[in-house]
């Protein structure tokens, strides 16, 4: 697997490139609070207590405005890994699948314990935030799968039945590698959702959207992003699910004008991950700005915080932090620490060899980021 060097990336590169990164965890994190008031509700619930129009902004969740659900809980996580498994290429130990999953532990952990041990430094800087040990509706199939400490692979997945959304929507920051190969982005999404999804289509979908992420963050547009996809996956055995659902979503475009009931046709009704993908890329294929596609995302019968998250995060990977509506980040829960790990990645892979290199090292880096 090979990633980008530092000496590669400008200034402007770099700006770009940090801006994509922001705009794609914030974005999912927005749709991800946005959606999650709607969640368990049919869309005339959505209507009756929220208006004619649906969700239009913010409102309380868990008790209050800009909450946002596992889903986010679990992509930081996703982050805090892949930092991980850049900062372990030292030690010759370079495995991504195994920090990923031993990042996603340490979030199972705080689904469980009341709160941070302050005294346990090994976990990094990430597991010691309080916010995150808020337990959020968090997927069966996630617990169970991060219920014990043996890796699922593609050849013994966890949950081998498994086919809802609880690893799609964790994935979205493999897309954020944009120095590795997209069939390589595929491959490490694919096998990283095994770990918790075993059904085909919801580790495909996975990939999918990784590389969907992928394509966004490296500046091509949704369809053509989407395109790439469809091409990695058509060797893989049992794409069809997938595939074809990102079909209907390309075509559904050109079926009139976007509403709620085309959304709910795509799949979002229902919580398949392959569903749910396909009405996340139909909504960042036509929404006019991102208010418009997450308002389209999340009013549906089915789970919007799903849709809302998986969306955000493309249009943020498209169009990059400065396009989210501020009014709304300025409510969103956890703000601080999404943009503190968005830049941490960001910094990691444009840098990273100026913070744990042969020349120089940065012990603060390395106590945030442990090799352990």
């Amino acid at each position: 697997m090979a990633t980008t060097a530092a000496a590669v990336w400008g200034r402007a590169e770099q700006q770009d490139f940090r801006a994509r990164v922001r705009g794609c965890l914030l974005g999912g994190a927005l749709g991800d609070a946005l959606g999650a008031p709607a969640d368990g509700l049919t869309l005339h619930e959505v209507h009756e207590a929220h208006g004619p129009d649906g969700l239009t902004e913010p409102a309380p969740a868990f008790g209050r405005r800009g909450a946002v659900t596992a889903a986010t809980q679990m992509g930081l996580f996703t982050v805090d890994g892949l930092i991980r498994a850049q900062v372990r290429r030292d030690t010759g130990a370079w495995h991504p699948p195994t920090d990923v999953h031993r990042a996603h532990l340490r979030w199972a952990a705080t689904q469980r314990d009341w709160g941070p041990d302050e005294r346990r430094k090994d976990n990094g800087w990430l597991a010691r935030e309080e916010w995150l040990y808020a337990r959020r509706n968090p997927p069966r199939a996630c617990l169970t799968g991060f219920g014990d400490d043996v890796l699922g692979t593609l050849d013994k997945p966890k949950n081998p039945t498994a086919a809802d959304s609880g690893a799609l929507v964790r994935s979205a920051p493999f897309g954020l590698l944009v120095g590795w190969e997209p069939q390589l982005v595929c491959q490490l999404a694919v096998e990283c959702a095994a770990q918790t999804h075993g059904a085909p289509a919801a580790a495909l979908a996975a990939g999918a959207f990784a590389v969907t992420v992928h394509g966004l963050a490296r500046g091509a547009s949704v369809g053509a992003a989407v395109d790439l996809a469809r091409e990695q996956l058509a060797a893989r055995p049992g794409h069809e699910p997938v595939t074809e659902a990102l079909g209907r979503a390309l075509a559904a475009v050109r079926e009139g004008a976007p509403d709620p009931e085309r959304v709910t046709a795509l799949g979002a009704a229902e919580d398949r991950a392959e569903g749910q993908l396909a009405a996340a890329v139909y909504c960042a294929l036509v929404g006019e700005d991102v208010r418009h596609g997450l308002r389209l995302a999340v009013n549906h019968d089915g789970p919007s915080s799903v849709t809302g998250a998986l969306t955000g995060a493309l249009l943020g990977a498209l169009h990059g932090e400065t396009a989210l509506p501020p009014a709304w980040l300025a409510e969103l829960e956890g703000r601080a620490t999404v943009l503190e790990l968005a830049d941490d990645f960001s910094m990691e892979m444009t840098q990273g060899a100026a913070l744990h290199g042969p020349a120089e090292s940065s012990p603060g880096w390395l106590a945030r980021y442990p090799r352990g």
